[in-house]
């Protein structure tokens, strides 16, 4: 998300669903012809059972999976269905939110325009938009263009993510306004902290620099010299006739699945708003392997940015540390080194350098991933929020090209997830044994309705309706639920949306007159995505003007 900001966004059971009346399973007809599956290796003669065995897995109606070697496509495939219970299946054509691999896309304009001299990635952002204000003076007056994209301000996990997130009605500029009032929680280029709200940042860079809207530049300068005519910025830009698959997220994190809606990132798009397919993402990686060089409608080789540029994109800018593997079966995969470049991921695996990233949006996740030594490209696409089945398949993909032994990826990501739910069990189960289920509001219900006014994000209502406490998020229309009363002067929001799992508790603190000094809030379930970042909320109430 912005989700799974990169990483993933919540996760899928590792049970297996039976699809029933959701038409066919396994692979489409719409493959490679014979001579490109041909080229496949032998490890992957299997692929097809394989993908659909962690479809079923993770219950993820549909994934589409696309490699590039070489500069040819020699797979390019649709599994499963783009939503239950019709039998349309997946192919090669069917657009899915991409989300956080957006991110590629803004580096590569703000390349193009540093190879054009319209801008430096070392240039101050205030040179380019000089009303931008951070928090802080000095990171004001020091933040680059280069830092807008490698995670490394000084916010903390996905600051400010909540002006975007779920959809707002905020601009992009009144977002990026509102960074000024976003607290830093550590210091300038002091350490990794990945987020969204700066691409929506390098989005304004681009279209100042640039004289044009950013949908229009991408449009223009990306997408439609590589023949990427399915992609689109944002959902209200998907035509009638596009084939778009529904997303799906798990009610609850373990409930049934549930759609998703399609959420248009109109204001911070930079961060992750492309919908695009098999097709045009493999013109992406083809290029991408080739230095940006691609080869246009006439048949003539073309430099999209200069080889330098990629250079710097696939450099590590801000180190990332490794982190332990969440369970041993996971420990094959552990890289030497980690961390972010231009809107890249950079790590090794098997003794490979990789270029990669992932992305999560609502009931949609993906992982585009770039082995430039071996001339090999792989893309993952999915319309449920499972990021453990877009991890297996790329991960046997790589090994089939790296010569490393067949793995059950399948079989240790879920185990990682299992592990992940058993900590978030146990997580509630404290929380339960804390609670004083007896005790009382300080204060009648209607004392704590009122307007509250966060400095970043702005107001949030509680209304007193019948017999309890209603929450509204002023500019996020999805943020609307019901107030339960959790022990003292803290209560259980439960949004009426259950896709978003993302229940929090609010916490009133009271003067000593009885009267609300302010609320504070924090996700129930450590599951919960980052960008849901309600623990930087300072709500305090408006005074209610006097006649």
């Amino acid at each position: 998300m912005p989700r799974a900001s990169g990483w993933m966004r919540g996760a899928a059971v590792g049970a297996a669903l039976l699809l029933g009346g959701a038409g066919p399973a396994g692979a489409q007809a719409a493959g490679p012809p014979p001579s490109a599956a041909a080229t496949l290796p032998e490890q992957l003669r299997d692929f097809d059972a394989y993908v659909d065995d962690v479809r079923r897995r993770f219950e993820v109606p549909g994934i589409a999976v696309a490699i590039v070697k070489d500069g040819e496509v020699v797979l390019e495939r649709g599994y499963g269905v783009r939503e239950l219970g019709k039998p349309a299946p997946v192919g090669p054509r069917t657009l899915f939110a991409i989300a956080s691999n957006t991110k590629a896309f803004t580096a590569a304009a703000l390349s193009i325009l540093a190879d054009e001299g319209k801008l430096g990635l070392d240039d101050r952002v205030i040179d380019h938009l000089p009303w931008f204000r951070m928090s802080d003076p000095y990171v004001t007056a020091e933040m680059r263009v280069r830092d807008l994209l490698a995670h490394r301000s000084g916010l903390g996990l996905g600051a400010g993510d909540l002006l975007y997130w779920p959809g707002t009605d905020y601009s992009t500029e009144e977002v990026a306004r509102r960074l000024r009032h976003v607290p830093l929680s550590g210091g300038f280029r002091e350490r990794y902290a990945y987020d969204n709200i700066l691409y929506g940042v390098a989005q304004l860079v681009i279209e100042q620099a640039s004289g044009t809207s950013y949908a229009r530049f991408l449009q223009r300068r990306i997408f439609d010299p590589l023949g990427m005519r399915d992609t689109r910025i944002n959902s209200d830009a998907l035509r009638p006739g596009d084939e778009v698959a529904t997303g799906y997220a798990r009610a609850g994190f373990v409930g049934e699945l549930v759609p998703a809606p399609r959420m248009a990132w109109g204001n911070v798009s930079g961060a992750g708003g492309i919908y695009s397919n098999l097709r045009d993402m493999s013109r992406w990686l083809r290029m991408q392997l080739a230095g940006g060089v691609y080869r246009g409608a006439d048949g003539r080789e073309r430099r999209l940015f200069s080889a330098k540029r990629q250079q710097a994109m696939w450099s590590v800018v801000t180190p990332i540390p490794v982190p332990e593997p969440a369970v041993p079966e996971l420990a094959p995969a552990r890289p030497n080194f980690l961390g972010y470049g231009e809107g890249w991921q950079l790590s090794d695996y098997r003794g490979a350098k990789l270029v990669w990233h992932t992305g999560g949006w609502p009931g949609m996740v993906s992982r585009v991933t770039l082995v430039p030594e071996r001339g090999l490209g792989i893309v993952v696409l999915t319309n449920a929020e499972a990021g453990g089945a877009f991890n297996a398949v790329t991960l046997r993909a790589l090994d089939a090209y790296l010569g490393a032994p067949k793995t059950d990826w399948a079989a240790a990501y879920a185990a990682a997830l299992a592990k992940s739910r058993g900590k978030a069990d146990e997580d509630w189960r404290k929380h339960l044994q804390a609670r004083d289920a007896d005790s009382e509001p300080s204060l009648p219900l209607a004392r704590y309705a009122g307007t509250y006014r966060d400095p970043w994000y702005g107001e949030v209502a509680v209304a007193h309706e019948g017999d309890a406490l209603v929450m509204r998020f002023g500019r996020t229309p999805s943020l609307v639920g019901r107030l339960e009363h959790w022990q003292h002067d803290t209560f259980l929001v439960r949004w009426n949306e259950r896709w978003l799992n993302a229940d929090a508790f609010v916490s009133f603190a009271l003067t000593p007159d009885g009267a609300v000094r302010e609320a504070r809030m924090e996700a129930v379930s450590p599951l919960t995505d980052f960008s849901f970042d309600f623990h930087d909320l300072r709500l305090t109430p408006v005074a209610e003007a006097k006649p």
